[in-house]
């Protein structure tokens, strides 16, 4: 029992740890990778054409910093209950172009349900990473029309039971060409072809900021009852309203709205009814058989901004407007066939980010290098302006250092053995009176006298005794000169080493 405690307890701080992780990192995910193409900054405009029986609705709108403003609406009757040509469409839109000065704007055409079809499928979640070729496989199977010749697209609503849920939505091409080709005659791109249900749904979704929201679009020829999940199109049911029989017609679209709530509740929560009924008639009955619901235009000139006098803004065009310019809108566009571009990360800020701390981080580490290259540069500019000086200087050293030398050479010389003078001056004062000397010759390391005494024996023992003289002997027998009474001798010594003299010096 206490492990499993301590078990809940690990889990649950655990949990609690990754929850605030996420919540710190979310709105640093959100700067790292905010895009520059984000709708907050971007600006953007909007025309969409609304096909319908017996008239054309045109809307043109733009988005700035997030905020989406209605400039003009424009609405052109037809015979009633026909739709417009290509031509006839072809000619409003581009009259509408020119007159709004509406040339870089996205172009978006609106087909009526009639023409679509639209159905809830369901397939094996194993074709989820190719989706799109497997729904343009299926198609001849899940509608009457071909992948060649349809327009179509298609949304994911859910996973359940190893099942895909997806909403698909197709018109046949060949009814919606000429009327692509008859615009692009008049030199306009169709960027986006979506249908009227989808396009109301989305207005519902931008007015009325619910997950789940009913949606009854009633008009004298028909009906449309849609169901709106999270922004998204997840089911659909339409029919005729028969002049004669009203009453028939409107127990249909209650009906409809009555499956539609039901669905809502299993999923999660009770929906908002939203009413659009173009009849005034109609719409009052529809008003008294489904009091909860609500106007579709409630609060519509307050949130896009509608210019004065516009009136009663036509739902589809204005929705297939939103479609363009509402991010959050998750609206089908038949012409993608639903192959919708993955939407990449946004680096761009981050680069931005990184290169100014990469920039930051060079300035760190070469500034100090450029202030020390700099006084590198002074102190060489300062050595430069010194440099004859120096050299002088260093000539003066040069032949100080010469003299020196020469000065050391002298003192090494005088130390390193007695000059001959001062020999011949310690000769000098050793000798005795009676004696004198016939030759002397003073060598680096001897000195040899020849010459006359009284008794050449007592010489030996004072030139002994001098510092400057060893190893003092005769280097010839002596011999008495008689004419001179005197003894003839030759006397070879040794110079004594400096060291050994001041030895001698000391001595008592």
């Amino acid at each position: 029992m206490t492990g499993s405690v301590a078990l809940q307890k690990l889990v649950t701080i655990s949990s609690e740890s990754a929850a605030m992780m996420k919540r710190i990192a979310e709105p640093l995910r959100k700067i790292l990778f905010f895009s520059l193409a984000d709708e907050t900054i971007l600006p953007k405009r909007a025309l969409s054409l609304s096909i319908e029986p017996g008239h054309l609705s045109i809307v043109y709108g733009s988005r700035f910093f997030s905020r989406i403003k209605v400039k003009a609406v424009r609405t052109s009757p037809f015979e009633e209950g026909k739709y417009p040509t290509p031509a006839n469409v072809a000619s409003a839109l581009a009259m509408a172009r020119n007159e709004l000065k509406a040339f870089r704007s996205e172009i978006t055409l609106s087909m009526p349900k009639a023409w679509v079809v639209a159905r809830s499928a369901e397939l094996p979640i194993t074709v989820k990473e190719n989706l799109a070729d497997v729904v343009s496989y299926e198609l001849d199977r899940l509608t009457p029309f071909t992948s060649d010749n349809a327009f179509y697209d298609f949304r994911i609503l859910g996973e359940e039971d190893r099942k895909l849920n997806i909403m698909l939505i197709a018109a046949k091409a060949d009814l919606i060409n000429p009327y692509l080709e008859a615009i692009k005659e008049k030199g306009i791109r169709v960027d986006r072809v979506t249908v009227s249900p989808s396009a109301i749904g989305t207005f519902c979704s931008h007015g009325h900021g619910q997950e789940s929201t009913v949606f009854a679009n009633v008009s004298a020829g028909g009906y449309e009852v849609g169901l709106i999940l999270d922004s998204l199109l997840t089911s659909l049911c339409a029919g005729n309203i028969e002049a004669n029989d009203e009453t028939a017609g409107l127990d249909a679209v209650v009906e409809g709205i009555h499956r539609c709530a039901v669905t809502a509740v299993k999923r999660g929560g009770a929906p908002r009814i939203v009413l659009c009924a173009q009849e005034g008639d109609l719409s009052a009955q529809l008003k008294r058989w489904v009091p909860s619901a609500v106007d579709l235009f409630e609060g519509a000139d307050t949130r896009l901004k509608l210019p004065e006098a516009a009136g009663r803004i036509p739902p589809a065009a204005a929705g297939s407007m939103l479609e363009s310019l509402w991010p959050q809108a998750k609206g089908f566009n038949l012409l993608e066939k639903g192959r919708r571009k993955k939407a990449k990360i946004p680096v761009a800020f981050t680069m931005v980010l990184l290169l100014a701390l990469l920039a930051l981080g060079i300035a760190y580490i070469v500034a100090p290098l450029q202030i020390e290259q700099k006084r590198l540069e002074d102190i060489d500019r300062r050595v430069a302006a010194i440099r004859p000086e120096v050299k002088k200087v260093e000539a003066l050293k040069k032949e100080v250092e010469a003299l020196e030398t020469e000065i050391s050479t002298i003192n090494n010389f005088k130390k390193g053995r007695p000059m001959a003078l001062q020999i011949l001056k310690e000769l000098t004062a050793i000798l005795p009176k009676n004696a004198w000397l016939t030759r002397a010759r003073v060598t680096d390391t001897t000195v040899e006298i020849e010459g006359y005494a009284a008794s050449a024996t007592e010489l030996l023992s004072k030139l002994e005794a001098s510092p400057y003289l060893k190893k003092v002997e005769f280097a010839s027998p002596t011999f008495r000169d008689v004419r001179l009474n005197s003894d003839r001798f030759v006397i070879k010594m040794e110079i004594e080493t400096p060291g050994k003299q001041e030895e001698g010096k000391v001595k008592p």
